[in-house]
């Protein structure tokens, strides 16, 4: 089951992506945060495994306002504040990842605390739904529907999108059949048509940075509280501690995004490079420690450094591929996350039979990888980089 859902969110966040350049972030937003609420409702009534596999199977699909919110940020604000929001958009996400586990784990303690659990994460989603409706309808109301489309287009619904809104108005059912299918079909196109350019850009390198990056730290955090029990014979609640203190870090990261964007003068490849080199230097540190407190070193730098990493990939991606579709480079940004997903905890498993520091070592030896493709693309961004300027 829980493969299941890695696999659909593999080929699912591209699809999402595309979506939302299509019909518009606002109306994907909020379609993927209702669905998440079905997903999670129906969780909550399973009582057998074929509900179970249902409620993963809509989760796994729609479950992607996070990134849909990222694509609707990077709409609404300039380039020049971009890295600056998102940064302060994941370090207030990371919230969830501090509370989450703390509440889920006191209400699985209670009878029927699994189900009870399911039913209040459906019923945060409709009440995000219920907000996110009503703070874009205020945005609607107080700067117009350009507002999501100020940015050729691409968070308002396209011209093919708007040409089936105008199928009511048809009288002739025959002909409304035709408007449709003509509709969904000139979607369909515009959608591969927009894959197909990303995948001829010359992105290649960025994206694979990131699937080196995404299963380094995979790696590091595959077998965490059992490295950590056999090296040290740490018991599981501490290392709870250890890992809450480190999505604390996580939040204060976010934050910090701004100065550091102005201490390297926005240069985003730089910052990345460097917060890659320290992630990789990290992970063979805490591969080679040998007391407690280096892990505990280790740990809190890294929370860091792969949460600027992990910030400034996304607004790399959307600056070099400025000329295609937002939606579906974050989609496809997060389907290559996904495949990072899935492959990690084979490679963790292998390389865990031969030492409990194989992971975080294999993890270091990808990161450095990836150190090398960026350091060998410099030219290529410095050029990008020139260019913007020269343009702004």
């Amino acid at each position: 089951m829980g493969s299941l859902y890695g696999l659909l969110q593999l080929f699912s966040s591209t699809l999402v992506g595309s979506w939302s350049d299509i019909v518009g972030r606002p109306y994907c937003l909020l379609s993927c945060i209702l669905f998440s609420a079905l997903g999670y409702f129906v969780l909550g009534m399973s009582t057998n495994m074929f509900l179970f596999a249902v409620a993963r199977i809509i989760v796994g699909i729609f479950k992607h306002t996070h990134s849909v919110s990222k694509v609707l940020i990077s709409d609404l604000v300039s380039e020049r504040e971009r890295l600056l929001v998102i940064g302060h958009f994941n370090g207030a996400s990371n919230f969830g990842f501090i509370l989450g586990p703390m509440v889920g784990g006191y209400l699985t303690e209670l009878e029927g605390g699994f189900y009870l659990t399911a039913f209040i994460c459906a019923s945060i989603f409709i009440l995000n739904a219920g907000l996110c409706w009503m703070l874009l309808s205020y945005e609607e109301n107080a700067h117009g529907k350009e507002r999501f489309g100020s940015k050729k287009a691409r968070s308002s619904p396209s011209a093919e999108a708007k040409q089936s809104l105008q199928i009511k108005s048809v009288p002739d059912e025959a002909t409304k059949c035709h408007i449709l299918a003509r509709s969904s079909w000139t979607e369909v196109v515009s959608m591969l048509k927009n894959l197909g350019s990303i995948a001829s850009s010359d992105l290649w390198d960025i994206f694979l940075v990131r699937l080196l990056m995404s299963v380094s730290i995979m790696l590091y955090h595959s077998n965490f509280v059992l490295a950590l029990e056999e090296r040290f014979g740490m018991k599981p609640k501490h290392t709870g501690y250890l890992i809450s203190y480190s999505s604390t870090l996580g939040v204060a990261a976010g934050f910090l995004l701004g100065p550091i964007a102005r201490l390297y003068r926005r240069n985003n490849h730089a910052i990345l490079l460097r917060s890659t080199i320290l992630t990789c230097s990290l992970l063979m540190l805490y591969s080679v420690s040998a007391s407690m407190w280096t892990v505990v070193l280790s740990s809190t730098i890294l929370a860091f450094s792969t949460t600027v990493g992990r910030t400034c990939i996304t607004d790399l991606e959307l600056t070099l591929g400025r000329d295609q579709a937002s939606g579906m480079l974050i989609g496809i940004g997060q389907s290559v996350s996904a495949m990072g997903r899935i492959v990690a905890p084979l490679l963790s498993g292998i390389a865990q039979e031969f030492s409990p520091c194989g992971p975080p070592s294999l993890g270091a030896v990808l990161g450095f990888v990836a150190v090398l493709i960026m350091f060998f693309n410099q030219p290529r961004y410095r050029s990008e980089r020139d260019s913007k300027l020269k343009i702004a």
